[in-house]
């Protein structure tokens, strides 16, 4: 099978492309690099089946290109983080619904199959759990910034479903729920790798809001092992199905439990949301998945527990700051000569 991945070179992107090598697929990747990392993929380059494109995906007649020479596209390009979102509402709503909009029409002139990321905000502020892919969208004023990320996504559903059923373009829609592991960057407000760094360096572990908003966290490794078997499963065409781990925690928790796994000295500080993103934020207490109908259609179900997950993110982490060490150092070396010679 031959597979292209929108937005390959970020952190899902990236363990996606390696595991679709490993079950003997041809894997093309595109990203612009605006959110992803070229060091993500690196290591892929000496493939012979893999092959990437640094470049956005709202060009459309390069990605109609790479479309009509792949069976399958993963499209995971799309505006990440809750920082991102709070503070460049304009690029989350055009990346969101305009890379869409490229990918599906392109698509649809071959009759590929797609599969599109979309996210558990769409849930909004439902407070009926666990979230099943058949419950309704509860969401915020338009006048809420936060809103914005949810509400495009919900229209790349829209979409999606919409070339399903007109234009009988085979799409799946995945809503996934706090994707953590290696790889993830603390840059856009990801909350997991944000407690993992603070306590590696020992500094204050901030928590925004009261810390009693619970949250699920799925292994990466675990998510696009379920993304594997949907590319694997035709049937799931016209589905909505929920990808993420069942098993909640509170925000305060995790900070905890972060500190107490690393012999962390790092102290606990709780931050107002106000403080954090500005008058108006609007969070939701619970976002727990259903993920019977994703064990149902390709009998498998996120299943990392969160000790293991924060032991590879925090060893990940320390190996990077590790190697970026060493770089400087280098570097920096010819220089240190030659101020003692």
């Amino acid at each position: 099978m031959r597979i292209l991945i929108t937005g390959g070179a970020g952190f899902i992107g990236s363990h996606l492309a390696e595991r679709c090598l490993r079950e003997g697929w041809t894997v093309s990747v595109i990203d612009d690099l605006s959110t992803g990392s070229f060091e993500n993929i690196a290591h892929l380059k000496g493939c012979p089946t893999f092959d990437y494109t640094i470049d956005t995906v709202f060009n459309a007649p390069l990605v109609s290109e790479l479309i009509d020479g792949c069976d399958l596209v993963f499209h995971l390009a799309a505006a990440v983080g809750v920082r991102l979102v709070v503070d460049s509402p304009v690029r989350t709503i055009e990346t969101n619904i305009h890379g869409t909009e490229v990918v599906l029409n392109a698509a649809a002139k071959k009759g590929k199959r797609v599969v599109i990321a979309s996210t558990s905000e769409v849930y909004g502020k439902s407070a009926k759990v666990p979230f099943r892919e058949e419950d309704d969208l509860v969401m915020g004023p338009t006048s809420i910034g936060r809103w914005s990320y949810a509400c495009s996504k919900a229209l790349d559903e829209f979409l999606g479903l919409a070339y399903f059923y007109e234009k009988h373009v085979p799409v799946t829609v995945i809503r996934l729920f706090n994707t953590v592991g290696p790889r993830q960057t603390a840059r856009y407000g990801m909350v997991l790798p944000t407690f993992v760094r603070q306590a590696l360096l020992h500094e204050p572990i901030t928590v925004f809001g009261d810390g009693k908003q619970r949250r699920c966290f799925g292994y990466v490794l675990d998510v696009v092992e379920a993304l594997a078997r949907i590319a694997k499963s035709p049937q799931t065409a016209g589905e909505i199905i929920n990808i993420g781990n069942d098993q909640e925690i509170s925000i305060g928790g995790l900070a905890g439990q972060v500190r107490a796994q690393l012999g962390s000295s790092s102290e606990i500080v709780f931050i107002p949301y106000k403080d954090a993103y500005g008058e108006g934020f609007e969070d939701m207490l619970r976002r727990i998945p259903s993920v019977a109908k994703l064990e149902r259609l390709v009998g498998f179900r996120p299943h990392t527990p969160l000790p293991a997950i924060i032991d590879a993110v925090a060893q990940e982490m320390t190996a990077r700051e590790a190697v970026a060490s060493c770089t400087a150092a280098a570097t920096s070396a010819p220089e240190a000569i030659l101020e003692h010679a």
